[in-house]
């Protein structure tokens, strides 16, 4: 396996796909360190289970993206860097702009800093579908005009912009990694399907915002899959790559396929509080995967139905960490 033996660095590995990540590579042989943000309860998130690891190939450093001396204490003697850390609630970036902005550009410019200095030999850096806006065409590739609608998407459109100026600029060995929209086991319930399939599950009944968005969705086990051959693959610096099932589906669709897979009808409330400003909404999003498949030979493994059902069955064991009664931002 590639990564055997590797020093891999992952930000942002107590998250969602960090932690799949990160227990993927551990799985694969790999001498995984994870940059996690301080908190005073000493969390680890989705990788707490990992730390007391008997074979000692698991490190955790606690520190910020945003202050340089973390950034480099965790990138000094890496092999590899997966750069997944950031604010990603599109709604808390309505309420605090600056701090999507210090997170998702100042920390990515101090991890760009660090994999310079030290001479890491590759970075994989993760973008988002958001980056397009609503769709000019469908399905959306790579040359699709970027379009800052939220004040995260437009963090994330400078973020990537500074990585393709440090591919231009220094020659630094990144590639730009950017999903559509991933599920499955782990997720926050800021994100539509767990928020769909939670409530479902306490209270019979709904409150969602807009139903006509339409989704590009990926189950998880892929998109680590896709991240795992953008560090393998070692003739793709400089290039931006989807990640998606270029399949789509509306929210409204969504919740019954849900209701399919949980096996009940539900009753179901518009709330004008998870409706996002018009202008904001970004109302179709479908993937073009060609150059996926092209340059690193990934295509999806799950089907919609069998990732659903994956999602299903780890929220219901894990229900108490749902607040079902609170809009999560």
């Amino acid at each position: 396996m590639y990564f055997e033996g590797k020093r891999v660095l992952v930000t942002g590995a107590a998250g969602f796909i960090g932690s799949h990540l990160t227990e993927e590579l551990l799985e694969q042989g790999a001498q995984v360190t994870a940059l996690i943000r301080y908190n005073s309860r000493s969390d680890f998130g989705f990788v707490s289970h990992l730390v007391n690891r008997a074979d000692s190939s698991f490190n955790i450093i606690q520190g910020d993206l945003r202050d340089q001396l973390s950034v480099r204490d965790a990138v000094r003697d890496q092999d590899i860097v997966f750069h997944l850390g950031a604010l990603i609630a599109i709604p808390y970036s309505y309420l605090n702009p600056w701090d999507a902005f210090e997170t998702n550009v100042r920390g990515t410019l101090n991890v760009l800093e660090a994999v310079k200095e030290f001479g890491v030999a590759r970075l994989v850096h993760t973008s988002t579908s958001e980056t397009y806006g609503t769709a000019e065409y469908v399905p959306i590739d790579e040359l699709h005009p970027l379009k800052g609608q939220s004040p995260y998407s437009a963090s994330k459109i400078a973020a990537d912009k500074f990585v393709e100026s440090y591919f231009d600029s220094y020659g630094l060995p990144v590639r730009t990694i950017r999903p559509f929209n991933t599920y499955g086991p782990r997720q926050s319930a800021r994100a539509i399907i767990p928020t769909i399939i939670s409530q479902a599950i306490v209270n019979n009944k709904l409150t969602l915002g807009s139903l006509e968005p339409r989704r590009d969705l990926t189950f998880v086990k892929d998109t680590v899959s896709a991240f795992l051959l953008m560090g393998e693959c070692s003739n793709i610096n400089g290039e931006v790559i989807n990640i998606g099932s270029n399949f789509d589906i509306s929210i409204g669709e969504l919740v019954k396929e849900i209701e399919n897979v949980i096996g009940k009808k539900l009753k179901l409330e518009i709330s004008d509080d998870r409706i996002r400003p018009s202008n904001s909404e970004v109302m179709h999003l479908l993937a073009d995967n060609s150059k996926a498949k092209k340059l690193i030979n990934w295509s999806p493994q799950y089907n919609l139905k069998t990732g659903l059902q994956l999602t299903v069955d780890w929220i219901e064991k894990n229900i108490e960490i749902f607040n079902t009664e609170r809009y999560i931002i």
